[in-house]
């Protein structure tokens, strides 16, 4: 069974064609710009075969068009013809309180992906635009949509409610919802498959560190908190999100800078985080590169960063009555040596016994990286959200 995921951006269509059940990628790629000057069409065949193609992109039903003619195309795809696609999955960011797991796309659940858009208004909108998309270029190709915050709805009510009047949760749903579910069920799972431990026994934090980064206290398989919120501003500091934040602050910035709450979301979703904090990028290794010059902010904003995923590691084994693993991922979690090691640093009285030689220049890989004797195991396990998509989507239509 042939099924394609999709991964629907604002601007940007990521893809992956999957043979299930042997869970093969047969390709991937990238439409880059959908709607903007410069649009283009990265693709890659599994042998190692690569096209670029630029043009005129005008919205994501063309930029799907575009990646189903490459995929069916005699010389650089995999699909002999359209026919061949039995089944297509999206991620789909938000779920709000309707979807506590993966589900066939019907009208009905388009219906409440609509309604619920508010909840995530940058991110949902497109999702739905593949949706819709496939809808029409493939009518009769069953859909599957597999949501960022279902992992999370195992969450117990003190955990996920904010402490504002009930009365709004009721009547607007505001509180925690989580995200990065996909990615956190999948790499707690696969740190117990490498241990060799069963999950249901087990108490584990997750830290899915990138540009947009999320924690998950994960226990016995099942997710009781994580850090981002309603929205993905919550939580730890990251690249242009600031993270946890006063309430207050806030108020208090749109008052002394006469701004409104448009650009006042702006600035905590944009211009915040470790970009805001060094002002130099928000990227890692630019800031790491400062810092190694001699810039103060760009030193501030790689402690602030690993300081607090620290505290959300304590703060997760004191929620849980202890921690037996602590997994890293993300493109910052996979590849970045120093913030691994800033963030572990100091958490010896847990019972982690990190190897510091080992973690040195450890960049994508699946690997344990505590002593055997060590009490908490600490590991690095690279994502695949896109796997866990495709599984889920053939294990709907399949009936499994």
């Amino acid at each position: 069974m042939k099924i394609i995921v999709l991964n629907c951006g604002s601007s940007s269509i990521k893809y992956q064609l999957f043979e299930m059940p042997q869970v093969e990628v047969l390709a991937k790629g990238i439409v880059d710009k959908v709607g903007l000057k410069g649009a283009l069409i990265k693709h890659e065949r599994n042998d190692g075969k690569e096209l670029k193609v630029e043009g005129e992109i005008l919205d994501h039903k063309s930029g799907i068009e575009y990646l189903l003619g490459v995929l069916t195309d005699s010389e650089f795809g995999s699909l002999k013809s359209l026919k061949d696609i039995d089944a297509v999955g999206h991620r789909v960011v938000h779920g709000a309180e309707d979807f506590s797991g993966s589900v066939a796309i019907t009208h009905e659940v388009i219906r409440a992906l609509e309604i619920s858009t508010d909840l995530a208004p940058l991110h949902n909108p497109p999702n739905l635009k593949g949706i819709y998309a496939m809808q029409q270029l493939l009518p009769d190709v069953p859909q599957a949509g597999v949501f960022d915050t279902a992992f999370h709805q195992t969450m117990p009510e003190y955990s996920y409610l904010y402490g504002i009047p009930y009365s709004l949760y009721e009547k607007h749903k505001i509180r925690r919802y989580g995200f990065h579910g996909t990615s956190h069920k999948y790499v707690s799972a696969r740190a117990c498959e490498i241990l060799g431990e069963d999950i249901a026994t087990k108490k584990i934090v997750t830290c899915h560190l990138g540009n947009g980064a999320s924690m998950a206290a994960i226990l016995y398989g099942k997710s009781v908190d994580t850090s981002m919120g309603m929205t993905p501003i919550e939580g730890v500091m990251m690249g242009t999100r600031c993270g946890d934040l006063d309430v207050g602050a806030l108020f208090h910035i749109i008052n002394k800078e006469d701004i409104s709450s448009k650009i006042a979301n702006t600035l905590v979703n944009k211009f915040s985080g470790v970009l805001g904090v060094s002002g130099v990028s928000s990227d890692m290794r630019d800031v790491k590169k400062a810092a190694d010059e001699g810039n103060h902010r760009a030193k501030m904003a790689l402690q602030m960063y690993a300081y607090r995923v620290k505290k959300y590691i304590g703060a997760y084994a004191a929620a849980m009555g202890g921690v037996d693993i602590i997994v890293f991922t993300g493109g910052i979690g996979e590849n970045d040596c120093d913030t691994r090691a800033k963030v572990i640093e100091g958490l010896e009285f847990l019972g982690v016994d990190f190897d510091f030689e080992l973690n040195k220049g450890l960049r994508g890989k699946e690997v344990v990286l505590t002593s055997p004797s060590s009490k908490v195991k600490v590991l690095v396990v690279p994502t695949n959200e896109e796997m866990m998509i495709a599984k889920d989507t053939y294990n709907i239509v399949t009936g499994n």
